[in-house]
């Protein structure tokens, strides 16, 4: 028997603070919690480690064109499936997934606007839409906005996401795009005009291999992915550890692929820049 009778307990209940889903994000880069409107307002970047997030179409466009400046090209158009491409998912289906998750018809925006009152004919590649690969219509898109470049003595700019390359859903009629993009390019070239390319995480293969190594200046964000193929289909390939950093940013313009990386608050401002000396 207890001495002084049975003790008595208060049992309180403790409301827990209920918090909104998705407020806070996780750096990729880092692994620190970051608060989603703090990353927003700093252009998505790691305000820890300088990570640089992915970014949409929409908004890339919205960091780089003046406001209300844009005139978008080619809205109408939107791809077809001419090999009636079939496996664990449609072409067809795929392209309506993409289409529902993004709103929309194809992996590019082109267009024309002003970058701090200058006026230039801006692409811009969404790696939401099957990895910002390109098919016929992002081949056709980017080629008819060079035309239109040419045409009005515009200096051009294409902002390049593509961890996709040549669309293997649409085979031969794919890879025609890096031939007719590069030929385009010429004619660009040789109109004494200016072409900024872009590179951002990822720009890869055919993208890689076509209009977006063909700048007259080529810019790259910090530490994005670029090259031809992947480091893992390197590696097994050549048998070989690749080296620290091998087919980032850095290791690239050490290597002499690109001419500058620059940070993604500052691109807008250089674009201005070698617009104004170059253009």
């Amino acid at each position: 028997m207890a001495l002084f009778g049975k003790p008595k307990y208060t049992i309180v209940k403790i409301r827990k603070r209920e918090i909104p889903e998705g407020l806070w994000t996780k750096c990729q880069e880092c692994g620190q919690p970051i608060y989603k409107k703090a990353l927003e307002e700093n252009l998505k970047v790691c305000p820890k480690c300088n990570c640089h997030f992915d970014l949409t179409a929409a908004e890339r466009l919205e960091m780089t064109v003046d406001k209300d400046t844009f005139k978008e090209y080619d809205t109408r158009l939107s791809t077809v499936d001419p090999l009636e491409f079939k496996g664990i998912k449609s072409y067809k289906q795929k392209l309506m997934e993409d289409y529902k998750a993004t709103s929309m018809k194809e992996a590019v925006i082109t267009g024309e606007g002003e970058i701090f009152g200058k006026k230039a004919v801006v692409c811009i590649t969404d790696s939401r839409f099957i990895m910002g690969s390109m098919g016929s219509v992002v081949g056709e898109k980017i080629t008819r906005a060079i035309e239109s470049s040419i045409k009005k003595k515009l200096p051009l700019v294409i902002i390049s996401g593509s961890g996709g390359g040549a669309r293997m859903y649409e085979g031969i009629y794919s890879l025609m795009q890096m031939a007719k993009t590069s030929a385009a390019l010429l004619k660009h070239h040789e109109a004494g005009l200016l072409y900024i390319s872009v590179l951002t995480n990822p720009t890869m293969g055919g993208v890689m291999a076509s209009f977006a190594g063909l700048g007259d200046v080529i810019i790259a964000e910090p530490k994005a992915l670029i090259g031809f193929a992947g480091p893992r289909v390197i590696e097994q390939t050549t048998r070989q550890k690749l080296p620290e950093g091998f087919q980032r940013s850095e290791f690239m313009l050490e290597h002499g692929l690109l001419d500058t990386i620059v940070h993604r608050k500052a691109l807008k401002e250089s674009l201005h820049q070698l617009i104004d000396y170059l253009g």
